[in-house]
């Protein structure tokens, strides 16, 4: 199975799609060579996506920072804490059920290496807490699939409807449609939406 691994699997991936479709050829002036954007798979990685969700990077940051520290990052660890010991260190009580429920489903990871893109979607939204988007974004920067998009994702639809000069933002649905051309490359079209949306949003920040 085929997985960006390196920065240069990332530059072959950038390549093609300016080859193939004009718009990501002006983009990627714009941005330059992307980045990797690699993280580690499993079990925590999930976990602070759940932290992380509905909240800022902040506030993230410094739940995470605690369970960290309280050694609160493994299954048996956070069912050992259990609600209670979850929501003194900050999680609400939506967050630590989801948390609970993660550690509960028992899921193997590394099995999930080599399972098909819509077989580890299946598996993660299986879990409460967990659903397509988080799925999309763990199985691209995490797994390393090459070939997966997120388009429930604000940030690439706004940079989607600048960089192909639409009328109006794509949705979900639209953008899914869309991305179906930027096969087997679609990981790299999500690191360059993300680069993109990110420096026009710095440019309006100085405006």
């Amino acid at each position: 199975m085929r997985l960006i691994e390196t920065i240069e699997d990332v530059a072959e991936g950038a390549s093609w799609l300016a080859q193939h479709h004009e718009p990501f050829a002006l983009a990627l002036e714009v941005t330059g060579p992307l980045p990797l954007r690699r993280s580690s798979d499993g079990f925590a990685a999930l976990l602070k996506a759940i932290i992380g969700q509905q909240v800022s990077t902040a506030a993230a940051n410094s739940i995470w920072v605690r369970l960290e520290n309280a050694g609160l990052i493994e299954p048996n660890a956070i069912l050992n804490a259990g609600e209670a010991g979850l929501r003194e260190l900050g999680l609400s009580r939506q967050k630590a059920t989801y948390s609970l429920g993660l550690a509960k489903k028992g899921i193997d990871y590394l099995s999930l290496r080599k399972s098909t893109d819509s077989d580890v979607v299946r598996t993660l939204t299986a879990v409460k807490g967990i659903g397509t988007w988080t799925a999309e974004i763990y199985s691209i920067f995490a797994l390393g699939r090459p070939d997966v998009f997120a388009p429930g994702d604000l940030a690439l639809q706004e940079a989607a409807r600048l960089i192909f000069v639409l009328k109006h933002r794509p949705n979900e649905k639209e953008l899914r449609k869309m991305a179906q051309e930027w096969t087997p490359w679609r990981s790299v079209a999500a690191r360059l939406f993300f680069a993109y949306y990110q420096i026009s949003k710095n440019r309006e920040g100085t405006m």
